[in-house]
């Protein structure tokens, strides 16, 4: 990826402020990560730097309809260079942001000073969160400018970032399909070392393959939810054992440079679908067809769904597991779409559908009583008067996967 890309991010939030405005994007403390792999940086720092290192800070002014940015990063430290790495240099940093103004953190309130009486409003990119919860190092800051300067206004920049990532850069899409060409590899090591195993010891195959394959993360923990355990949606204990004549759904995704991909098939353990399965699996994939083919500017992901839910009406009327069209709630209780980006479920503006939009294609039927929960997802890019899969590749019909697991066997 390029520092143009992130040059113009960081223009894309520069044009949504306010004059005589600043915004601060914190890159994230590394003690409040889950881990400290620099992919669990801040994605909104990310988008407008292109710099995984924690602790640093982006700073974006308009001041007097003259816009400018500097990043203030971390110093060299020799104890720390030993242990777990330097940091990155300014001329690092400069060439992977395109950001001119490098400063070391500990000029950074310093120059904040000497900012702050000038200005009227701060962003800072807030998350609505429980008043009870801890305070972010964006709510401290917050509280700490309105301590000193209350004229200042406090905005959330948060909806600065959700119409600027809503629509994705070309360079955006070709991260995205990179890493949907490495999670369908890790896709055909799962489909052929398929049997009677742990859901776990199947989904080893998957991390293996992406790992060797490039990936530098995951979009999600990977759910591998085999028999009645795919007909709950967000399944995560993959601790049962697969059994023959079961299916077993593999909701997941490789992330490559902080993009996401989000892929989701569902297997037969003993090579071959039953019949009803192949009936359940086939009402599904012509859904997910349906969407494909519908989708386009000006809709939402809301009327997806509707379309959605119209043609599961029928379908499951006519096989005869619902006589009501409210019934279908029984067997599809979730949203046949998501944004995608930075984030599996990706920052954005809510509204119609527009063309660079990446969206989650993913019907799905559950049917408890029989043990059988099918989903099919694929990564979808909105174009100007239409949609087009960019996960084509990766198989998903029954004569494809059936051909493709025997194939393997031999």
């Amino acid at each position: 990826m390029t520092s143009k890309l992130f040059e113009k991010n960081r223009k894309k939030i520069l044009s949504q402020m306010d004059d005589n405005s600043i915004f601060i994007i914190f890159s994230k403390k590394e003690e409040e990560t889950i881990t400290s792999q620099k992919y669990n940086v801040n994605r909104n720092y990310y988008y407008a730097s292109g710099v995984l290192e924690f602790e640093n800070i982006v700073v974006l002014a308009k001041l007097n309809n003259k816009e400018s940015e500097a990043i203030y990063i971390n110093p060299y430290d020799e104890f720390k260079a030993k242990w777990v790495g330097a940091p990155l240099s300014k001329e690092e940093v400069s060439s992977l942001s395109g950001i001119k103004v490098i400063r070391y953190l500990d000029t950074f309130n310093e120059n904040i000073n000497r900012l702050l009486p000038l200005v009227q409003n701060v962003y800072l990119d807030l998350d609505n969160t429980d008043i009870n919860s801890y305070m972010s190092e964006d709510e401290q800051f917050a509280k700490k400018i309105k301590d000193k300067y209350p004229w200042i206004n406090i905005k959330n920049g948060k909806a600065l970032f959700k119409n600027a990532r809503t629509i994705k850069d070309i360079e955006e899409i070709e991260e995205i399909k990179k890493a949907i060409a490495i999670t369908n590899e890790g896709l055909k090591a799962i489909m052929a070392n398929l049997g009677e195993k742990y859901e776990y010891q199947i989904e080893s195959y998957f991390d293996q393959a992406i790992k060797y394959n490039g990936a530098t993360g995951y979009a999600f923990p990977t759910i591998a939810a085999s028999g009645k355990n795919a007909t709950c949606l967000h399944y995560g204990n993959n601790n049962c054992i697969a059994k023959n004549g079961d299916l077993i759904l593999f909701d997941l995704g490789a992330s490559v440079n902080m993009y996401c991909s989000d892929i989701t098939r569902t297997y037969p353990i003993s090579c071959k679908f039953t019949e009803r399965q192949k009936e359940i699996y086939n009402i599904v994939l012509k859904g997910q067809e349906l969407i494909l083919n519908s989708a386009k500017p000006g809709l939402t992901t809301r009327d997806l769904n509707n379309i959605l839910v119209e043609y599961y009406a029928k379908e499951l009327k006519r096989i005869g597991l619902i006589k009501e069209d409210n019934e279908v709630s029984k067997y599809y209780y979730h949203g046949v779409s998501h944004h995608m980006g930075l984030d599996c479920h990706d920052l954005c503006d809510y509204g119609s559908l527009k063309p660079g939009c990446v969206i989650s294609n993913e019907p799905g039927l559950y049917i408890e009583e029989e043990n059988i929960g099918i989903r099919i997802e694929d990564d979808i890019l909105i174009t100007e008067d239409g949609a087009i899969n960019l996960s084509a590749d990766i198989i998903r019909t029954v004569e494809d996967i059936e051909k493709f697991i025997l194939e393997s066997r031999k």
